[in-house]
C-alpha cells in the first residue's frame, strides 16, 4: 500500500493540473501568460493572451489573423511585396528563396533573440537574396551594403509611397521650410445653440455635479443638440419615449449606463473608433479584452498614470471633449520618453502655443496630434472630407510613412528624411538640425542628370 500512495497522489495532482491547464486554456478570464512560450513583439504584447486571435486551437498559426488587422493597411500602401506576386507558377524561383506568400515567413511571434525593428524574424540581409544582381540596372547602388536595404530613407518591404522614386522627384527641389506651412482645417461642425445647464434628459439622480453640466454646456456635443441619453443610453432615446410617454426619465433610468465606452462615441464617430481600436491605444478593446494602462506597457510612462484605462475618454475627458487638451495636453499626462518631454521646449510647441493664444495664424500650430494623429483629407464622392487618424501608430512603421502626410506640409522631402532618420533629434523633438544626410534624392538628381546627358549625346549633331 505504501508503495501505492506515491503514485495515486502522482496521478491525482497529474489529474488537478491538466484540469487547470484545459480551464485555463478554455477561459476567457483566466492568465494565460503561463502559456507563452516567449516574448511577444512590441506591436502584438498588448493582446499576446488573446491566444484565439492568431492561433487555431492546436495552436497553428492563422494567416487569416494577420490579414484580418493589416490586410487593408497594405492595400491602402500599394504593398510592393503583395502575397499573389509570389503565387505564380513562374515565380517559384522567388519562392524558394523568400516565401512572401505567408506572412509568418519573415515575422514569428515569440522569437525575442531574432526579432528585428518591424518584428521581422529574418536576417536583415533578406533583400538581398532577390536583388542581388540590382547594380547591373543602378550602378550607383554597387558599393551599398547588403544588408543596407532597408535603411532609413531607402526601402520598405512594403509601404514605399513616401520612398518610391516618382514622388521623391516630384519633391526633389523643395525647401526645407515651405512659404506657407498648415495643416489641414478641421471639418466644419454645424453648431447649434449651445444646450442650457438645465437641459439635459438624464435622470435627476444623475444630475448632481454641476461642473458636469457647465463642462456639457460648453462643449460641441451640446452645440449639436447631442444629449445625455445619446451617450448613456445604448438604445436610441425615441424607443425609450416611445415605451414610456409618461415618465421618460423614470424610464431612462432603468437603462442608465454610468460611464458608456468607446462603442457609444462609434456610433457618431465610426472612423475615429475604428482608427483608434486599430492602433495601441485600443487595440485591446478591439478584442474585447480590458482596455490598456500604462502600467502595462513597455514605452516609458508617469507613475501617476500607471492605472488609467486607455479609452476615448482618457484624452478627450468626460463631458467637455476639449480638443485642444485631447491634442498635447493629455498625451504628456501619461507618455514620459525623452520626445514627449522635450516638447514643451521644441519650436513645434512654440507654434501650437501661438496659435492657442490668437498669435498665429490657424492651422499653424504643431501640437502632439498634429503628426501622431494627423488630420487626413479623404474623397467621398464628389466631396473632400477632413477626419483625424486616431490610428497613432499608423504613420510609425516605419517612421518615413510620416513624410507623407505630416512632414511635407511643412517641410522639404530632403529635410524631412534625414529628420526622420536622426533618432536624437527626434529624442528632442526635432530642436535644431539633422545631424545626417539620407542619399535618396541624391541618386535620383544623378540619374536625373546621366539620363539628360546620354539624351545629349543621342541628340548631338554627328559630324
Amino acid at each position: 500500500m505504501k508503495r501505492k500512495v506515491p503514485w495515486i497522489l502522482w496521478l491525482l495532482s497529474t489529474i488537478v493540473m491538466v484540469m487547470y491547464l484545459s480551464n485555463t486554456m478554455r477561459s476567457e478570464t483566466a492568465d494565460r501568460g503561463l502559456f507563452l512560450p516567449g516574448v511577444t513583439t512590441v506591436g502584438h504584447y498588448q493582446i499576446e493572451l488573446a491566444c484565439q486571435v492568431c492561433h487555431t486551437p492546436g495552436m497553428g498559426v492563422l494567416q487569416d489573423a494577420c490579414i484580418n488587422c493589416h490586410g487593408a493597411e497594405l492595400e491602402t500602401a500599394s504593398d510592393s511585396h503583395p502575397p499573389k506576386k509570389f503565387k505564380p507558377l513562374d515565380k517559384a524561383d522567388l519562392v524558394e528563396r523568400l516565401d512572401a506568400r505567408f506572412c509568418i515567413t519573415c515575422h514569428q511571434e515569440h522569437a525575442a533573440d531574432r526579432t528585428h525593428a518591424m518584428g521581422l524574424t529574418l536576417p536583415t540581409d533578406y533583400c538581398y537574396h532577390c536583388h542581388r544582381d540590382i547594380a547591373e540596372t543602378r550602378p550607383n547602388h554597387a558599393e551599398f551594403a547588403f544588408d543596407s536595404c532597408a535603411s532609413s530613407g531607402c526601402h520598405n518591404f512594403h509601404d514605399n509611397r513616401a520612398l518610391n522614386e516618382p514622388f521623391l522627384t516630384a519633391h526633389l527641389d523643395t525647401p526645407d521650410f515651405l512659404p506657407v506651412m498648415t495643416v489641414a482645417a478641421r471639418a466644419p461642425v454645424e453648431a447649434k445653440p449651445a444646450a442650457a445647464p438645465d437641459a439635459p434628459d438624464a435622470p435627476a439622480s444623475k444630475m448632481t455635479d454641476p461642473h458636469v453640466l457647465d463642462d456639457f454646456a460648453a462643449s460641441a456635443h451640446a452645440r449639436a443638440e447631442v444629449n445625455c441619453t445619446d451617450c448613456h443610453v445604448a438604445q436610441p432615446p425615441s424607443a425609450v419615449l416611445e415605451s414610456s410617454p409618461a415618465q421618460p426619465r423614470a424610464a431612462v433610468s432603468q437603462i442608465w449606463i454610468d460611464k458608456p465606452d468607446h462603442t457609444a462615441c462609434a456610433r457618431c464617430h465610426d472612423h475615429e473608433a475604428a482608427g483608434f481600436l486599430a492602433g495601441r491605444h485600443g487595440m485591446r478593446l478591439s478584442q474585447n479584452m480590458p482596455p490598456m494602462t500604462p502600467a502595462e506597457a513597455r514605452l516609458p510612462f508617469k507613475p501617476e498614470a500607471a492605472h488609467r484605462a486607455l479609452t476615448c475618454n482618457t484624452c478627450h475627458g468626460s463631458h467637455r471633449y476639449d480638443t485642444q487638451t485631447a491634442a498635447a495636453e493629455s498625451c504628456m499626462k501619461c507618455h514620459d520618453d525623452p520626445h514627449t518631454r522635450a516638447y514643451a521646449g521644441s519650436p513645434h510647441a512654440k507654434l501650437w502655443a501661438a496659435e492657442l493664444a490668437g498669435e498665429g495664424a490657424a492651422n499653424t500650430g504643431v501640437s502632439c496630434a498634429t503628426c501622431h494623429l494627423p488630420r487626413q483629407t479623404h474623397r467621398e464622392g464628389d466631396e473632400e472630407v477632413v477626419r483625424v487618424q486616431h490610428n497613432q501608430n499608423d504613420n510609425l512603421r516605419p517612421n518615413e510613412k510620416m513624410m507623407r502626410n505630416v512632414c511635407l506640409k511643412c517641410h522639404g522631402a530632403q529635410f524631412s528624411l534625414d529628420a526622420l532618420a536622426d533618432r536624437a533629434l527626434i529624442d528632442r523633438n526635432f530642436t535644431g538640425q539633422p545631424a545626417g544626410h539620407v542619399e535618396s534624392l541624391d541618386l535620383i538628381r544623378t540619374k536625373i542628370a546621366d539620363l539628360a546627358r546620354k539624351r545629349a549625346e543621342r541628340n548631338k549633331p554627328k559630324p
